[in-house]
């Protein structure tokens, strides 16, 4: 995320256009837009070399009226404390409109992670836990994977935290690998959800994903699962991307032979040569019926939101919309599911998770995908009857939904003391 786009400014003005529809209380709308807590650190680490290096890190809580809360943790060289708080706050409505008990959190550390050692990792990683588990606990705050970091990262911090505390809790972390009390279905979870989503948004607009062309951009774990998905709902996906590039083939794309065979490569799925490069901008703005955003925040903005040709847009990455952009695309008739219901699939299995870690009761993968879908699908006929019932676009639908749940909740807990 380029750190000149503010997204903190984006979040709180999306939370200014849930308050005016709801007509929310001054103070209360004050209270909603300021992260309960920011924990800031500093802390050393030994590299590998010998010599020492000092990294920051963040833990913002935004609000846990609803329950303890959740957010993952990105490792990214361009983090700070403001895009964490934004992320946290999205969290917040994102577990509201999908009605899990949960309020946001997020986590980051400043590092690029592809210029240290896996050990370096693991040292940076249980350092941080050490300097942030005054506020993390089973019941308390729920790190998840985000951008950088991965199950291996979330064992990591389980085994850290599990050793202050002198016994083992699986349910202070989600995403874990399944035999350390990790859930089937979880490294899906997002992408599964997103195409649940785009499905149920496509029954609205009298469209059918069977044949529908799709375009994603981003081949990290939401955006493969997405296209792999996708694929076995009969879509064809024409055009994909990473970090590097994308390739398009109006035919249709191997999904499972670019997963298997070309992510993570040094030159990326761009190694694959049955298609024709581009650029991550160029991908946005081919011919497709369905555009899934699943990389990084601001990709589409009002730059090139009157180029994009989808007639359905389905945010997998969190923000990938700015507040302009999503002016022009609405004036445009383009439909399009915000990240706070699209991508909501992850938390709700990181949910799941967390249950059978407190019950020590493991469910089947059939179990998890099933309830996913029936809680995304309710999620989603909501914000569709608000969307209409306030005559506005999907985003806001969710904000309100999202924002209404939190406010409602802190009303009728009251303010302490």
């Amino acid at each position: 995320m380029s750190a000149h786009h503010d997204v903190l400014g984006m979040a709180r003005e999306q939370l200014s256009v849930a308050a005016k529809y709801l007509d929310l209380d001054a103070g209360l709308h004050q209270v909603l837009s300021k992260p309960m807590r920011q924990l800031i650190v500093n802390f050393p680490v030994v590299l590998d070399n010998g010599e020492v290096m000092c990294f920051e890190g963040y833990r913002v809580q935004h609000n846990s009226s609803r329950g303890p809360t959740k957010g993952g943790i990105r490792y990214h060289p361009d983090v700070d404390v403001n895009e964490t708080t934004a992320l946290a706050m999205w969290m917040t409505w994102k577990c509201a409109v999908v009605n899990i008990p949960y309020g946001g959190a997020k986590g980051s550390v400043k590092v690029d992670t592809k210029q240290f050692s896996r050990r370096e990792i693991e040292k940076l990683t249980r350092r941080y836990v050490t300097e942030i588990n005054m506020i993390l606990g089973e019941r308390s705050d729920i790190p998840a994977p985000d951008i950088g970091t991965n199950a291996q990262t979330m064992a990591w911090i389980m085994d850290t935290f599990s050793m202050q505390k002198g016994y083992t809790v699986p349910g202070v972390v989600t995403g874990k690998p399944v035999d350390l009390g990790g859930s089937l279905g979880r490294v899906e979870a997002t992408g599964r959800g997103v195409i649940v989503a785009t499905e149920e948004a496509a029954k609205t607009m009298n469209m059918n994903l069977g044949g529908a062309k799709v375009i994603v951009q981003g081949f990290g774990n939401v955006g493969a699962t997405a296209a792999k998905i996708a694929e076995e709902h009969g879509a064809t996906v024409v055009g994909i991307s990473d970090a590097v590039g994308g390739i398009y083939n109006p035919k249709g794309l191997p999904i499972a032979e670019l997963t298997n065979r070309y992510a993570g490569r040094e030159g990326g799925i761009q190694e694959y040569k049955e298609a024709e490069k581009v650029t991550n901008k160029e991908l946005l703005e081919l011919d497709c019926d369905v555009l899934i955003p699943a990389a990084i925040a601001a990709q589409i903005d009002e730059s090139n939101a009157n180029k994009i040709k989808a007639k359905l847009l389905v945010e997998g990455a969190n923000g990938p919309c700015t507040f302009e952009a999503d002016k022009i695309l609405h004036d445009r008739g383009i439909h399009v599911v915000p990240d706070i219901l699209a991508n909501a699939g992850g938390v709700v299995v990181s949910y799941f998770e967390w249950v059978q870690d407190l019950q020590n009761f493991f469910w089947e993968e059939d179990r998890v995908n099933d309830q996913l879908t029936k809680i995304m699908q309710r999620a989603y006929g909501q914000v569709d009857a608000t969307m209409r019932q306030h005559k506005t676009d999907m985003r806001t639908a969710a904000l309100i939904i999202g924002v209404k749940r939190v406010a409602d909740a802190t009303v009728r807990r009251g303010i302490f003391p």
